[in-house]
């Protein structure tokens, strides 16, 4: 548009065509702009996302920093008790643990964290022993013609070994990785190391899944393992144990998020708590930790029991589980819970508790009303045991059948029963607490897929009742959590009717490979034994 224009000379509709034409390029740069500004809002945003991210890393980063470094004051410190007794050995040896899963997590973090430099580690491989029978394992190109049409010449190998282990016995896997050359061209071929839960390191995934099935399902410490390892030829330090320990605890543990993510899908759950002893490394007392249980039921087409380490019994440990999970919940009177029943999770009693309390007074003397009280309740799960087979359908039809007048006569008769009891007596505290837990107990009978009691979790709990005699205690947080996580995977594999130390196994084999979308094939309901060639 010309610049030096005389509007006066200019006719009204030659005025509108410029008006037209000078709105027109306004638009353009109106819409130029916008698009622009656009363009930087979203920069913007992708920017502020990554700088979020990166500070959270380094809060992260801080934050294991710290934690590592008051591990190494435990480990490192001078301390006065220190005798080498059971208690600090074994406290030893989570804490060792602790600091190596923290120092991979701290790796993990290096690489997203592009301006704080990976730490440089060279793994000390100890030579093994020249006695131990050895299997080769070779490892060629997949081709050994060369893209310029050469045959490729053999020019070498690279020879790594690993330790083996099958009960009471050693062996060593040699795998040897052919080198091949071609003259022509001068490219070298080999092939690529295959990725492993501890990369460079000397044990198989064989003798980890060993370690972990000894320390948590069989509960032998580490250092029992090693005399045991001793004994058959191979001296293992304790200190090389609990770096295995440590990092495979890291490695599992997205595995175990993706299987409580399954576990709450589901509309029926089992929830339980134990205590469990917790000593803080530099703390000479343990205080009382629990261990929360949350399994899905014996009927259910999904088998699972998830185990979540809390420092204790708060309420707010099961709100945080299972969040926005609403389903019914089979679990017994404790208060932590009842925060969930007001936001929409449905209370399902548990028959085995009431059951107990009328069991003890038999226990303590001759009670006709507790005798007739566990009769009743002794034909009620007669009634479930004839409804094992059966669909939740039919199951439920059963139930309506035969349970619901067999449940209603119980109640007019308890009611009656107490009504000439005298207050505070324990035959009168049996029927209370049945009572007062009435409408959850009878809420197995509305769903076929309910189970009459608790009984299911309890079994899934024992373990670590067992496990408690032989640890004594968790060394902190971060051990009890490792332990929760490797039990879980060992647990649910076992209810699976797996072979846990073949499941475990074939984990760690496929773990420093998988991608989220694989995780799904290596929960243990769905795992598969691979096929041997």
């Amino acid at each position: 548009m010309q610049s030096n224009v005389d509007l006066n000379q200019l006719s009204e509709d030659q005025l509108r065509h410029l008006v037209a034409q000078m709105l027109a390029t306004l638009d353009e740069k109106d819409s130029a702009l916008n698009e622009t500004n656009a363009a930087l809002n979203e920069k913007d945003a992708a920017l502020h996302a990554r700088d979020e991210t990166i500070r959270q890393y380094r809060i992260r980063n801080e934050h294991l920093t710290h934690e590592i470094a008051l591990l190494k004051r435990h480990t490192f410190g001078k301390r006065s008790e220190s005798g080498g007794g059971l208690q600090y050995r074994l406290l030893d040896e989570l804490v060792d643990e602790d600091i190596v899963a923290v120092e991979t997590e701290l790796e993990l973090l290096a690489q997203v964290d592009s301006e704080t430099p990976p730490r440089k580690r060279t793994p000390k491989r100890q030579a093994l022993p020249p006695q131990l029978p050895r299997t080769e394992i070779c490892h060629d190109p997949e081709s050994t013609q060369c893209p310029c049409g050469c045959t490729l010449t053999r020019i070498g190998e690279d020879v790594s070994e690993k330790l083996d282990y099958e009960p009471g016995q050693f062996t060593v896997e040699r795998h040897i990785r052919s080198k091949w050359a071609c003259k022509d061209c001068e490219t070298v071929v080999q092939a690529p190391v295959a990725p492993h839960v501890i990369d460079k390191g000397i044990p198989t995934t064989n003798l980890l899944a060993q370690v972990l099935i000894a320390k948590y399902a069989d509960h032998l410490p580490l250092y029992r393992q090693q005399q045991i390892y001793a004994r058959a030829g191979v001296e293992l330090p304790r200190s090389t144990l609990t770096a295995w320990v440590g990092r495979c605890g890291v490695e599992l543990r997205p595995l175990v998020e993706h299987l409580r993510s399954e576990l709450l899908k589901q509309p029926v759950l089992h929830a339980d708590e134990t205590p469990v002893p917790m000593l803080s490394p530099g703390n000479k007392r343990t205080h009382r930790a629990y261990i929360w249980a949350y399994a899905t039921t014996s009927n259910a087409d999904t088998q699972a029991v998830v185990y979540d380490f809390q420092p204790g019994r708060s309420g707010e440990a099961c709100r945080e589980f299972l969040a926005d999970w609403r389903g019914h919940l089979v679990c017994d009177d404790y208060g932590g819970y009842k925060a969930g029943f007001a936001t929409g999770i449905t209370e399902v009693g548990c028959w085995a508790h009431a059951r107990r309390k009328f069991h003890e007074l038999t226990q303590c003397n001759d009670s006709p009303i507790a005798k007739q009280a566990l009769s009743y309740i002794g034909t009620l799960y007669e009634i479930e045991r004839q409804g094992t087979e059966l669909s939740p359908e039919q199951r439920q039809q059963l139930r309506l059948a035969k349970a619901r007048p067999l449940i209603e006569n119980l109640h007019g008769w308890l009611i009656h029963q107490r009504a000439q009891i005298t207050n505070g007596t324990r035959t009168a505290k049996a029927i209370d607490y049945t009572l007062k837990r009435w409408a959850a107990l009878i809420r197995y009978l509305d769903d076929g897929k309910v189970p009459i009691d608790n009984n299911w979790v309890e079994n899934q709990i024992r373990p670590w009742a067992l496990g408690r005699k032989n640890w004594l205690f968790a060394g902190s947080l971060r051990s009890g959590e490792r332990a929760a996580n490797v039990m879980t995977l060992i647990q649910s594999a076992k209810i699976n009717g797996l072979d846990p130390h073949a499941y475990l196994r074939d984990v760690l084999e496929r773990m420093p490979t998988a991608r989220q979308s694989d995780l799904n094939d290596l929960l243990p309901h769905n795992w598969k034994a691979p096929v041997k060639v």
